[in-house]
């Protein structure tokens, strides 16, 4: 039993335990590491092939470039939801409509159809690949923010978020499994820390930016600057974005004491780079469209995923809660801001989550790699939930505090102060709940993905469409004390994942669900 995770008692090593480290015994066979690729002392998990065209070869400059691409694009395209968040009120009045339609369709349509999409683009990204749909998106993206700045009607702005949330689908999901495709297990919380940053300037800095634009142009000029800002990134997600999947098998043998061992060779040639840009190779797997549809579904049965579900959904929605209520509030007495003044009440959330998205992602890295070496260089998931001890109190200190200093009226430098308290816990939340997944079910990610996707969808749709509603009957201190105590129920979930979390890995391995799921 290492740093607390209970051991499978019918598997040494079930699926997402890994050796970085020093050799342990693996059932009946001493593996002799020594033979096995490294970074320095780490051993390389995954272990990659001899082929030079396997994502894990290529060079640092080339997989980091595409990293950082799609998570600037992923993070653009998620501030275009919460982006119309200060025009509200400007949207309600303009087509005399109520505020939580306009929360609802504008921006509850859109997470909603992000996560709907998502079970037919992960699909697909397993079969054709990534690439035609990271092209795909962005061309779409484009299309839709002009359509956007031209539209004249509420109904023709709400149909067009919904094409939006379709188009958005891809950037929204398939980022978090191109990590996997990249890199290995020592380096990913880095990579997703970057993700996490650009997501976070993009709920945060695109309200900032929007709240200037909506109130000194229009509502509509924020879709047309969107679509500026699309058409460099249409150019660049085409010529450096290559297909990340990787298909042969990475087939190599580790040494088994008194049995010898060899490394299998592969001859293939590089391709070259006017090859990697095609956007269609065909199939690259043989599995089924519409059961790889259905996939993510019972993929929820997964502890991990349906821990990483709850995890990762209700610290987003949360996020997006209060960035919705605080509109409300901050355009009220005794506040009375303007769009564009509640634009810049994000900046101080921005500035901790750029602090808080590159500290995460390096203690995801360094905490899990100090727990492996202290464990006989065992690496196992659940050190990466270890993140939760920092996450768990500043949500509730947020959430607590943001309820009580609105409730009371106090100056404005109060609730502002706790909104970035929990601010800076959802990057630590979001790294312990993604990396989880993507360590113990890495074949399984853009489906695991899709999971939680959609279920973040929900929440959001429910949280937009119910949470001025009842703010208005409950108050600050009856909504805030309430998803205090919620999100305490969700943290919990955290000591039996991280307990019984091997043990549960040991089940999923060996129950029939899994083996249907992989045929």
């Amino acid at each position: 039993m290492g740093w607390g995770v209970l051991e499978d008692t019918k598997m040494a090593a079930p699926p997402g335990t890994a050796t970085i480290g020093a050799s342990p015994v693996v059932e009946d066979a001493v593996i002799d590491t020594k033979t096995l690729k490294r970074d320095g002392n780490i051993i390389l998990q995954p272990q990659p092939s001899d082929n030079p065209n396997d994502p894990l070869n290529w060079s640092p400059m080339w997989k980091n470039s595409i990293m950082i691409i799609l998570a600037f694009s992923s993070g653009v395209t998620t501030a275009l939801g919460p982006m119309v968040t200060p025009g509200i009120r400007v949207v309600a009045m303009k087509y005399r409509v109520s505020l939580d339609m306009v929360s609802s369709l504008i921006i509850g349509f859109l997470a909603f159809w992000i996560g709907f999409t998502t079970f037919f683009t992960a699909s697909g990204a397993n079969i054709w690949g990534k690439r035609p749909f990271f092209v795909l998106s962005t061309v779409l993206l484009l299309a839709t923010n002009v359509w956007g700045f031209f539209a004249t009607s509420f109904p023709s702005l709400a149909v067009m978020r919904v094409v939006q949330g379709i188009a958005s689908a891809p950037l929204e999901t398939l980022v978090t499994s191109t990590v996997s495709d990249l890199f290995f297990v020592h380096q990913r919380g880095k990579r997703l820390s970057i993700w996490g940053c650009m997501l976070a300037s993009g709920v945060l800095l695109g309200q900032t930016i929007s709240g200037a634009i909506i109130e000194n142009i229009s509502f509509e000029a924020t879709f047309g600057i969107s679509a500026l800002i699309f058409i460099p990134i249409l150019f660049l997600m085409y010529f450096v974005v290559v297909e990340t999947t990787y298909t042969a098998p990475r087939e190599h043998t580790i040494q088994v004491e008194e049995k010898g061992s060899f490394w299998s060779v592969t001859l293939d040639e590089k391709e070259t780079y006017r090859q990697q840009l095609r956007l269609f190779r065909g199939r690259v797997s043989d599995e089924s469209f519409w059961k790889g549809c259905f996939k993510p579904l019972p993929l929820i049965a997964y502890p991990a995923v349906l821990f990483s579900t709850i995890v990762y959904g209700s610290y987003f929605t949360w996020l997006l809660t209060i960035s919705v209520l605080s509109v409300t509030a901050f355009s009220a007495p005794p506040y009375n801001l303007g769009p564009a003044q509640i634009g810049l009440t994000n900046l101080p959330l921005l500035a901790v989550a750029l602090i808080g998205s590159p500290l995460s992602g390096w203690m995801a890295d360094a905490i899990v790699k100090y727990m492996a070496r202290k464990n006989r260089g065992v690496f196992e998931p659940e050190f990466r939930l270890t993140l939760m001890l920092v996450a768990t109190p500043l949500a509730t200190a947020g959430f607590l505090g943001f309820g009580m200093s609105v409730q009371n009226g106090a100056h404005i430098a109060w609730p502002m102060f706790f909104m970035a308290l929990h601010s800076l816990s959802v990057p630590f939340a979001s790294q312990a709940s993604l990396t989880y997944v993507i360590d113990c079910h890495p074949k399984d990610a853009n489906q695991a993905f899709v999971t939680i996707n959609f279920t973040k969808a929900v929440f959001t749709f429910l949280a937009t469409t119910y949470a001025n509603g009842w703010l208005i009957k409950a108050g600050p201190r009856g909504v805030f004390d309430s998803i205090t105590l919620i999100n305490l129920g969700v943290c919990s979930l955290t000591i039996p994942a991280y307990v019984y979390g091997k043990r549960f890995r040991g089940i999923v391995a060996r129950s029939r669900l899994n083996q249907s799921l992989s045929r």
